[in-house]
């Protein structure tokens, strides 16, 4: 269960091999792209998404597909998240994960239990996963991730920028070695990730229907706790 929680804050909240591309940019090209990010990064007050989160689980070559709704803030250097999962397979699967003042909130429902895990030391880390195309700037990628550029994309008709990240830190690698984002650099959106891990098992992330800079109400990232409901702190 930590396992798990762990691995959906940082997913959400959510890298040594690359892939093969065509034809790779110039680390020039790179540096535009990451300054793009810094000047979007600036202006990012919030975003919204319907998200699938395809896990593929390689030795029974099975797929896992979640699906729900995802909401970032970022207001004076302050990072919030919600992801409220809606389905597991095209079942209901309700689910809250809240990121707020450097903790993890997951409310399961339909065990009425909250768990909470505070980031601590790895504030840093986890918001450098959390912000993956979601209003994070270029200068944050540089700081956690070996970032380089395999060339743009179309998808629904928005030009982005195809990045391959590898992690700095050892403890990050060992979890994944490396990750690819599709990412609009001038809004610093991100309409698709994919997370590699060293078992071959990985995590397709795809979000549409985007909505960028649209007011958040407060209540977007509370929980709304059942009566009779347990917490476990992590």
């Amino acid at each position: 269960m930590v396992k798990a929680g762990r691995t959906i804050a940082l997913l959400c909240l959510g890298w040594l091999i690359l892939l093969p591309g065509k034809a790779r940019a110039q680390s020039g090209d790179v540096e535009q792209v990451l300054t793009q990010l810094n000047a979007a990064a600036a202006k990012f007050l919030s975003a919204q998404a319907d998200f699938t989160w395809d896990q593929f689980t390689a030795a029974v070559q099975d797929h896992d597909l979640q699906t729900g709704t995802i909401s970032y803030e970022r207001k004076k250097g302050v990072t919030r998240m919600n992801a409220e999962l809606k389905q597991d397979n095209g079942k209901p699967a309700l689910k809250s994960v809240v990121y707020d003042g450097g903790q993890v909130r997951i409310y399961t429902p339909s065990i009425k239990q909250l768990m909470v895990m505070k980031a601590g030391a790895n504030k840093g880390q986890w918001e450098s996963f959390l912000t993956l195309g979601f209003g994070g700037s270029g200068d944050d990628l540089k700081t956690n991730w070996n970032v380089s550029l395999q060339g743009t994309e179309k998808i629904n008709g928005i030009s982005v920028a195809k990045l391959d990240l590898v992690p700095k830190e050892q403890k990050v690698l060992d979890m994944f070695t490396h990750v690819t984002i599709w990412v609009d650099p001038t809004r610093s959106l991100s309409y698709k990730q994919i997370f590699y891990q060293p078992s071959g098992d990985s995590r397709t992330a795809t979000y549409t229907n985007i909505r960028y800079n649209v007011p958040l109400p407060a209540s977007v990232f509370e929980i709304k706790v059942l009566p009779g409901s347990t917490t476990v702190e992590k």
